[in-house]
């Protein structure tokens, strides 16, 4: 007599839908991006009055400038700290800290008393800095884990098109604060929003931070992290591993994100300032008016982002950045003309200048993480991006607004200045090697 044994088949481990990893890389980014544009607008309309109370208008602007660079030198330290916990403890749970430490610092700058309150003038600007540097501490962890999040649970071939997923968080995190200040500035008198209108938009932030909570809180580890858990691969000092054995990745990575950078940083903090200046100096448009050309222009950043994912997996991301990086640099030495050339020209300037951001931020969310090994993966692509952000965004609209005052109105040395950086770009992702076939998964360091 026989009997029949059944063996019940291994349990699959669980994993993320493909519905999940793009939700949950696009939600936090655009809730990063969401914080962190609501500030950039904030410090070119409302802030260098409420908190910049005893400078002149000038030095008022480069101070609220200033302020906002600083969340760009605090990028490279968030990436390092959620660096370090994202290659040691993994992705999911790292991704909620950096999700929090940004959405918090965001709420707590809308309940901030103003230099205008007695006995708040030295406090007011200090604490605006301390909730600013946390800002940065957050999104120099957020992009990298994000990229991480959608790239390595990509099926074959489609990596450069999941990394999009992140990077459409720009546009849209943009599109909404924009759109938010908008309203209000439509909806209320000047006076009300610069006493408490401006406020708003960093409060509704804790809404959108409860919804992303929500949503990667649902997320399982990627099968690459999950791989090097396994092996016994996990780096115990992710930083030293990482610049140990990847450091030329490190300089390349920041140099090939320079360009998208000083791009992004003049077209949206830059041009707000110079399209709501007076004549001559400026181009004399109401705020309302050049926000609604800025959402316009954004709207082509967000198409042309999806548009860059295929194109990078069919022709290789070095070839695409290299030809995308060539038309930045012509586009630089346009600035004057297109300016010149009214509201036809301004608004062709904003639609070719974001049409290029797309096509060169698109393809970064897998063209960065690809230089790097699995297990230092997060450390590597978090601290490329964060230095290029430093050399690239935190200095552009000061350098920007400089050199327009130095040409005496002129954005002639604007457009020079992004040419250059294309340049550097350029010269990074020619030493660089194409990372389209590299096995994502075996790669440690």
């Amino acid at each position: 007599m026989s009997s029949t044994v059944s063996v019940t088949p291994p349990t699959p481990a669980p994993a993320n839908t493909r519905g999940r990893v793009i939700l949950a890389s696009l939600i936090g980014t655009s809730i990063e991006f969401y914080d962190f544009y609501v500030y950039a607008t904030a410090a070119v309309l409302v802030f260098p009055s409420l908190f910049f109370t005893n400078e002149d208008p000038t030095t008022a602007l480069l101070a609220s400038f200033a302020v906002f660079g600083v969340a760009f030198i605090a990028r490279p330290i968030g990436s390092i700290v959620f660096g370090h916990f994202g290659d040691r403890i993994g992705r999911k749970g790292t991704l909620v800290g950096s999700l929090l430490t940004m959405g918090i610092a965001t709420v707590l700058i809308g309940c901030l008393p103003t230099a205008q309150v007695p006995g708040w003038e030295f406090w007011a600007p200090f604490l605006l800095v301390v909730m600013r540097f946390c800002q940065g501490l957050g999104l120099g962890g957020e992009w990298s884990g994000a990229a991480l999040l959608a790239t390595e649970n990509a099926p074959a071939g489609k990596r450069a098109i999941y990394g999009t997923f992140p990077q459409l968080g720009a546009p849209i995190g943009f599109i909404v604060a924009n759109v938010l200040f908008l309203i209000l500035n439509l909806s209320m008198s000047a006076e009300a929003f610069a006493a408490w209108g401006w406020r708003l938009p960093f409060l509704l932030s804790a809404v959108l931070v409860i919804v992303g909570l929500y949503v990667r809180l649902k997320l399982v580890e990627t099968p690459a992290f999950q791989k090097v858990v396994d092996t016994g691969e996990v780096a115990k000092l992710p930083l030293a591993r990482v610049f140990r054995s990847s450091w030329r990745q490190i300089v390349l990575g920041t140099f090939i994100m320079l360009a998208t950078y000083v791009l992004f940083y003049l077209m949206t903090a830059f041009t707000l300032t110079y399209g709501t200046t007076a004549k001559p100096a400026g181009l004399g448009y109401t705020r309302n008016e050049f926000l609604i050309m800025l959402i316009v222009g954004v709207v082509f950043f967000g198409v042309f982002t999806l548009v860059a994912g295929p194109l990078a997996e069919r022709f290789g991301r070095r070839k695409t950045l290299i030809w995308v990086t060539i038309g930045i640099i012509v586009f630089g030495l346009l600035f004057v003309p297109l300016f010149a050339g009214g509201t036809v020209g301004t608004m062709a300037l904003l639609i070719v200048g974001f049409t290029l951001m797309g096509l060169t931020f698109g393809p970064m969310g897998a063209e960065l993480p690809e230089l790097f090994p699995t297990n230092v993966r997060y450390t590597g692509s978090a601290i490329s991006y964060n230095l290029s952000s430093v050399l690239g965004a935190a200095v552009a609209p000061t350098i920007a607004v400089w050199l327009w005052t130095m040409a005496g109105g002129s954005t002639v040395w604007v457009g020079v200045y992004l040419s250059v950086a294309g340049v550097l770009t350029l010269i990074a992702l020619l030493l660089s090697k194409e990372t389209r076939d590299i096995d994502f998964t075996d790669n440690v360091s």
